[in-house]
């Protein structure tokens, strides 16, 4: 215990200054356009591959209301983290806003949750992007280690360049991918037919079986981790609030107007997919937009540029994760919840350590593994965990700190984040209902991070570390009042 940074008492020293000095990112560097583009980037590729894949768990009407209970689970998170980002606006996102509410157990399984996710997911998209590489023989190239090496060097150097840098280059090509999932859905509406939708042959021994409910009523259920992929990863936004121009203003705003996109991306693409060729055709389809535009024919004008647009889709996304990822390890590692040497920063403030490391790992991943379905598996495992508890953190300071300014209040106040609560619960057990090993396999990298946490780091935290500064500073408010 004697290890311990305690600070919260005493005036800061130069080697307290120092510390936070080594470990400084670039403040304004993002203003709400920038915040925006990276919420849709997190999120983009989903809208290419992977949701189809509901279709074989619920059917067109199982997925369907899976999407949409999924998406007001996101409405109702995001709206919540926005109020959380304008009280808390640290590089710690999720972690940041539990250990404020949860202490310092409830930001470290928070913390750890976000991380799960944000390194596994990247791992997982350099396989797919390797996948599209070779299937539109790019460079003669065929998906192997090279290629997720090459991806992960390139864009980790992009991002060593400076946060900036990075950022612009993400907006550009998420704008490429959007762009092209709006074309998609112009050419699929004009051969859209409603009888299409529900022709997946109804499974009668099914409770609840139906033709827009082939698989039962358990189907809505076996498909929320699908329905999440037209929303997953953009709670992520907070993390760049260190690097953010007024994040009072800027979070709140691009939350919201990244969420609104994604919603608008997932209706056009769900529906207009479905009913050009039929769920039938397309619940197992590595491509699915572009075996929607093919139909039984060859490939078109327009099935090649949704293909390649589908490769920028997928680059979008995995530049925007690795950032994630290596904004979380740092502000975990800055605030000595894991090791402190990660949190160091380069003289162009950028975390080079949280961001060649984590890449490292997911290089690794991907070359030994080869399975991406089941590394977003676990990494979807991780996100619903961190959602129950980032909805749980609004719902505390709500009830314990009502009097704290809030900038920004969450429209509808804690029935907001209960009905976030409940439906991350429900989606953290349909997990279980896809991938019972990929859960898991998640849950033992929970249980190894716990035990590092609870027989080591927990007794070694960096006290004038933002976050926690910021509780600490609540826990000497509360003590006054009850004075």
């Amino acid at each position: 215990m004697a290890e311990r940074t305690d600070l919260r008492t005493a005036p800061p020293t130069s080697a307290e200054d120092d510390y936070l000095h080594r470990r400084t990112l670039r403040r304004g560097s993002a203003g709400w356009l920038l915040l925006t583009g990276l919420g849709v980037a997190y999120v983009v590729s989903g809208d290419f591959s992977g949701w189809n894949i509901g279709l074989s768990k619920g059917g067109f009407g199982g997925l369907a209301t899976a999407t949409a209970l999924m998406g007001v689970m996101y409405a109702c998170l995001v709206f919540s983290l926005a109020e959380l980002s304008a009280i808390l606006p640290t590089a710690g996102g999720g972690y940041g806003f539990a250990r404020r509410a949860l202490g310092t157990w409830g930001g470290f399984l928070t913390g750890t949750a976000i991380l799960i996710e944000y390194i596994l997911a990247p791992a997982a998209i350099s396989l797919f992007i390797g996948d599209y590489v070779e299937s539109l023989g790019l460079f003669g190239l065929t998906s192997g280690w090279p290629v997720y090496l090459a991806c992960f060097a390139i864009f980790i150097g992009i991002h060593l360049w400076g946060v900036g840098e990075a950022l612009r280059f993400s907006l550009v090509v998420t704008a490429i991918a959007v762009a092209a999932l709006l074309v998609f859905a112009v050419g699929a509406f004009t051969d859209f037919d409603a009888s299409r939708l529900n022709d997946i042959p109804v499974d009668a021994s099914a409770l609840g079986s139906s033709t827009w409910l082939p698989f039962g009523v358990l189907g809505i259920w076996a498909a929320f981790p699908f329905g999440m992929w037209f929303f997953l990863g953009v709670e992520g936004v907070p993390l760049a609030a260190e690097e953010a121009k007024d994040p009072v203003r800027s979070m709140p705003r691009a939350l919201a107007i990244s969420l609104s996109v994604l919603v608008l991306l997932a209706v056009v693409t769900f529906f207009a997919a479905t009913g050009a060729h039929g769920s039938a055709a397309l619940k197992d389809a590595g491509n699915p937009l572009v075996v929607a535009l093919q139909g039984d024919g060859g490939p078109t004008a327009l099935s090649r540029f949704v293909n390649y647009a589908g490769l920028a889709g997928l680059v979008a996304s995995f530049f925007s994760l690795i950032f994630a990822g290596s904004r979380q390890l740092f502000a975990l590692s800055r605030a000595g919840y894991l090791p402190r040497f990660l949190s160091l920063t380069s003289r162009r403030k950028s975390p080079y350590l949280g961001l060649l490391i984590p890449g490292a790992i997911g290089f690794a991943l991907a070359a030994w593994s080869g399975n991406g379905g089941r590394m977003l598996n676990v990494a979807v495992f991780g996100a619903t965990i961190s959602y129950a508890l980032m909805a749980l953190s609004h719902l505390v300071l709500r009830r314990r700190e009502p009097d704290l300014e809030r900038p920004y209040r969450t429209p509808g106040g804690v029935l907001t984040s209960s009905v976030a609560f409940v439906l991350a619960l429900f989606a953290l057990v349909a997990t279980f209902l896809v991938d019972r090993d990929a859960a898991f396999i998640a849950l033992g990298v929970y249980a190894i991070a716990l035990a590092y946490f609870a027989f080591y780091s927990r007794h070694r935290l960096v006290a004038h570390a933002p976050e926690e500064e910021f509780a600490a500073l609540a826990a000497a408010e509360a003590e006054l009042a009850r004075d």
